[in-house]
């Protein structure tokens, strides 16, 4: 497999939505995503309730979900506590997250980015101990709502941070959707040179419609892993108007157009992106379900 998606909607897709799934709702999106071929799934966040009600049940959510030794399952956390409940699940993988500003960092998680890191520090090391994968997502890394610029300089220094607890990952978001490639092509190979052998993974928004611009200038570039949600719901719940995360069924198109394989059956993410439409009662943004996807088997070049 060339390329890897994970897949964020159960977490990151519905945690802006007015409507509130229940675990029922919740577990059958995550078992169609499974049947498509998906292998990694953000399929719960485990914050306080009253800060993100669409996810209250995260517990519950994790008790129903099949055991399965082919997909992991991953579990966002911000903080001790949250750590200490996802270690209760059968979560495979904890996603641990810090911004690249002070801003959104005292927004999100009420801390300032040196208290957050510190608090990574310490929680890597634990999760590692009860056999987790660990991914540091560094959120705002292109930009902030409230600090505006970030410097690439910034992130950096958090992903040295982050490597040097051991984590197995390193995500940069770009949260509100206001990155475009040349940015990409400006942070991503100087975070690419301090990971040693850490993997990189992307997680872009398409607020301002550049989030596939930015997935393929993200592939030219060397990254492999992508992080997209189906239809292309969610948003953040503590970013003004950061709407929208890539929609999985257009990123499954720029893998296939760019030749990569993934193993992820795209008609059947369209028809999930429909189906979740449904449940939530609104129009889902996937440019790939309204137009369809052209014909692909012809040999191609890359990104290059």
């Amino acid at each position: 497999m060339d390329v890897q998606l994970v897949e964020v909607g159960p977490r990151d897709g519905l945690q802006n939505e007015s409507t509130i799934l229940d675990v029922a709702t919740k577990v059958a999106l995550i078992n169609r995503l499974v049947d498509a071929g998906v292998t990694r799934i953000e399929v719960a966040s485990f914050v306080h309730p009253k800060l993100v009600p669409q996810m209250a049940d995260a517990e519950a959510v994790c008790e129903a979900l099949e055991d399965r030794d082919d997909v992991s399952y991953i579990g966002t956390v911000l903080n001790r506590r949250g750590l200490d409940r996802a270690l209760t699940t059968r979560v495979d993988e904890v996603n641990l997250v810090v911004a690249a500003t002070e801003g959104f960092n005292n927004a999100n998680q009420r801390a300032s980015v040196d208290d957050t890191m510190s608090e990574i520090e310490r929680m890597v090391p634990i999760a590692k101990q009860a056999g987790r994968f660990v991914s540091v997502t560094i959120s705002v890394a292109f930009g902030c709502p409230f600090d505006g610029e970030v410097d690439p300089s910034r992130v950096i220094e958090l992903a040295k941070r982050a490597v040097a607890t051991g984590a197995d990952e390193i995500a940069l978001g770009d949260t509100i959707g206001v990155a475009v490639p040349s940015d990409v092509t400006n942070l991503v190979p100087s975070v690419f040179a301090v990971l040693d052998d850490v993997a990189l993974r992307v997680h872009f928004h398409d607020t301002r419609r550049t989030g596939l611009g930015n997935v393929a200038e993200a592939l030219r570039l060397g990254v492999r892993t992508v992080d997209a949600s189906v239809g292309g719901a969610g948003g953040c719940p503590f970013a003004p108007n950061a709407t929208g995360n890539v929609a999985t069924e257009d990123v499954l198109y720029v893998f296939d157009r760019a030749g990569f394989t993934h193993g992820v059956d795209q008609q059947a993410m369209v028809e999930t992106g429909r189906w979740l439409s449904s449940q939530l009662g609104v129009d889902l943004a996937s440019a790939i379900a309204s137009s369809g996807a052209f014909p692909v088997g012809r040999e191609h070049d890359g990104l290059d």
